[in-house]
């Protein structure tokens, strides 16, 4: 008898890995999200964690029993509980690898719209301060830009000193300098982006 339970207990302790490494991932998951999120340019760590535990118990709850039936396929010796937490670890390993490849890839995208903004501000800054009027080329420092067309498009406004009115530009980073900066009018980038939004 005391065989059968030294043999049931070395296999829960080999087999007992699911719900630690579901914690570990879970904090991991908030980490990748926070550092490295999969769409969009931040999100906060609380967002970024709850997703990581909703994804990690959807994935439990949906794939663990297949995963372990196919195990105990190949390997008949297996208890069905440990190979239930083998395929529960698995599956919590696999969220968080994917959710760290997501935000990477992303990563990459963030990495190049924002290098295009400072493009679109450079020509901007460049266009306003050689054709704007006088009133409007010494506030470039408190220049507003507006994404229209994340990484191509971009409308750049400068405040004038006497009145509400902003000088704006449109700026096409696909065309070559100074062809793709344009008079945009005097509306502010504030108005503007309630219009397309």
């Amino acid at each position: 008898m005391d065989a059968v339970w030294s043999r049931r207990l070395r296999w829960r302790r080999r087999g007992a890995w699911c719900w630690p490494a579901f914690a570990a991932t879970t904090v991991a998951d908030a980490a990748i999200g926070r550092l490295l999120p999969p769409s969009g340019d931040s999100e906060a760590l609380v967002a970024a964690g709850l997703a990581g535990l909703v994804l990690n118990v959807l994935a439990v709850l949906l794939l663990t029993r297949p995963l372990a039936a196919v195990l105990r396929r190949r390997r008949p010796d297996l208890p069905t509980v440990v190979a239930r937490d083998y395929a529960g670890t698995t599956v919590v390993l696999c969220v968080a690898g994917a959710l760290l490849l997501a935000g990477l890839v992303h990563h990459q995208h963030v990495v190049a719209d924002r290098n295009a903004m400072n493009d679109a501000a450079m020509r901007a800054e460049s266009y306003i301060g050689a054709r704007a009027p006088a009133e409007f080329r010494g506030h470039i420092a408190v220049m507003s830009i507006f994404a229209i067309e994340p990484g191509h498009l971009y409308r750049a406004c400068v405040p004038g000193s006497r009145d509400a009115r902003t000088y704006c530009v449109i700026v096409d980073t696909r065309r070559p300098f100074p062809g793709g900066v344009t008079f945009s009018g005097y509306e502010p980038n504030s108005l503007f982006s309630e219009g397309v939004n």
